[in-house]
């Protein structure tokens, strides 16, 4: 009751201050001051939710039937600068039993100077039947598009089908394993138009290590193998809780894809938290 107090209170202090800067002047700096703020702190819980993942223990509880949530931002700049941002998210969930589906969209549009400058789309469902606390079974099915790509070494669109088992390796308080392969159909669409669609594989691993309650890491890794491309993501992160009201996680993000002109894209992030 007492933590639901104090975040009842922390909720009602952020709304007052989003509502003070609504109305402030645009000349005192504050409201472009509150939103860069925003931007900031959506980036940081966007970077420390790498390292949850409700499927980490056993059976996972999800509450039966339909739940979500949407979002939607829009600006529009005219005079010296004109620009156009549109951003759309939904998060779906329908659980049943041991049956939990799980549906994604992340659409992101801008445009600057009559011109667009990015128009991407990613999907992705995610199907998963817990037959106990070790054995599951998933379906998965994503799609990536670039409405800019035209070049041939870039990719216009990016999508696979699969399904398979998965299986907890380990799973205990300190620490969890989960591993999952599949097989599946591939797609690939490039700038020019040409495509390939030909059988691959997935191969997943979860892992998850706590050195006590307030150190942790994790390591999420993703191979996804066809004949002509070789996909690779792995997300390696250390957690760290300082006090109830500091954390920090440094994370380093790698993205591979041999279909590209530059292979591997490398992330180093460092993320904050303070709360009172």
């Amino acid at each position: 009751m007492k933590n639901e107090m104090k975040t009842g209170t922390i909720a009602a202090f952020a709304l007052a201050l989003a509502t003070s800067g609504a109305f402030a002047q645009d000349l005192t700096g504050t409201k472009d001051l509150n939103d860069r703020l925003d931007d900031i702190d959506t980036a940081v819980a966007e970077d420390m939710a790498r390292s949850n993942d409700a499927a980490r223990f056993g059976n996972p509880e999800f509450r039966p039937g339909l739940s979500g949530s949407a979002s939607l931002s829009y600006s529009g700049k005219t005079g010296n600068n004109k620009s156009q941002d549109l951003t759309i998210g939904t998060r779906l969930r329908y659980a049943a039993g041991p049956m939990v589906q799980t549906l994604g969209v992340a659409v992101d549009f801008q445009e600057a100077a009559g011109a667009s400058t990015k128009e991407d789309i990613f999907m992705v469902y995610d199907a998963n039947y817990y037959f106990n606390d070790q054995f599951y079974a998933f379906a998965l099915a994503r799609v990536q598009t670039d409405g800019l790509a035209t070049a041939a070494t870039d990719v216009k669109k990016d999508a696979f089908l699969g399904f398979g088992p998965g299986y907890r390796v380990v799973n205990t308080e300190q620490m969890t394993w989960r591993v999952q392969a599949g097989v599946g159909q591939s797609y690939i669409k490039y700038g020019t138009g040409a495509s390939v669609t030909e059988a691959a594989g997935i191969v997943s691993s979860r892992f998850f290590y706590g050195f006590n309650d307030n150190l942790f890491v994790t390591m999420d890794t993703d191979v996804l193998k066809s004949k002509s491309a070789l996909r690779v993501n792995n997300d390696l992160g250390l957690n760290v809780k300082m006090t109830d009201a500091f954390s920090t996680r440094i994370s380093y993000l790698t993205e591979y894809n041999d279909s590209r002109a530059i292979r591997s894209d490398n992330k180093l992030g460092v993320s904050l938290v303070y709360g009172f």
